[in-house]
């Protein structure tokens, strides 16, 4: 048996609406929300009495981003919220662009920060932008290449 897909990743998050705001903006699509509670979630993720809110984004292409808020027990911060790239643990999304300079213009008007950007040979134009709860964006345009339809696959990297 193999794996048949990705399903999501997770974002625990403490401001629920403006996390679920910047992707909305990034350009993912809300999917729809919901709270959790109960014995049977706590044992699933290995802690007591849980109780959660659960939104559901979804990218153009079908990928999907589950941000959680913690009410029960409360959330535990480890270390800076503007943790740098090198710090160990998952640092960073990224996300495919046909327009890397309007995307990054349109995430800083909602509050994100540059990290940087660079040009990768003939190959890409790449930014990171930093969200609400120093969430790290990577954005990648494809230099040289047509964009793809929403109906249409991109090419493989």
């Amino acid at each position: 048996m193999s794996i048949k897909r990705m399903d999501n990743i997770l974002i625990v998050v403490d401001d629920l609406e403006a996390v679920k705001a910047f992707f909305v903006e990034l350009g993912l699509e809300f999917e729809g929300q919901t709270t959790v509670e109960g014995p049977a979630v706590g044992s699933l993720i290995g802690l007591g009495d849980v109780r959660a809110t659960l939104a559901m984004l979804r990218t153009p292409d079908g990928q999907r981003i589950e941000l959680d808020k913690f009410h029960a027990p409360e959330a535990v911060r480890f270390g800076p919220v503007d943790a740098p790239v090198n710090a160990l643990g998952l640092r960073r999304i990224m996300f495919a662009v046909d327009d890397l300079d309007g995307v990054v213009a349109r995430m800083q008007a909602q509050g994100a920060e540059l990290i940087g950007r660079m040009q990768y040979e003939e190959s890409y134009r790449l930014a990171y932008v930093r969200g609400p709860e120093g969430i790290i964006v990577g954005l990648a345009e494809q230099l040289g290449q047509e964009p793809a339809s929403a109906d249409q696959p991109s090419p493989k990297r």
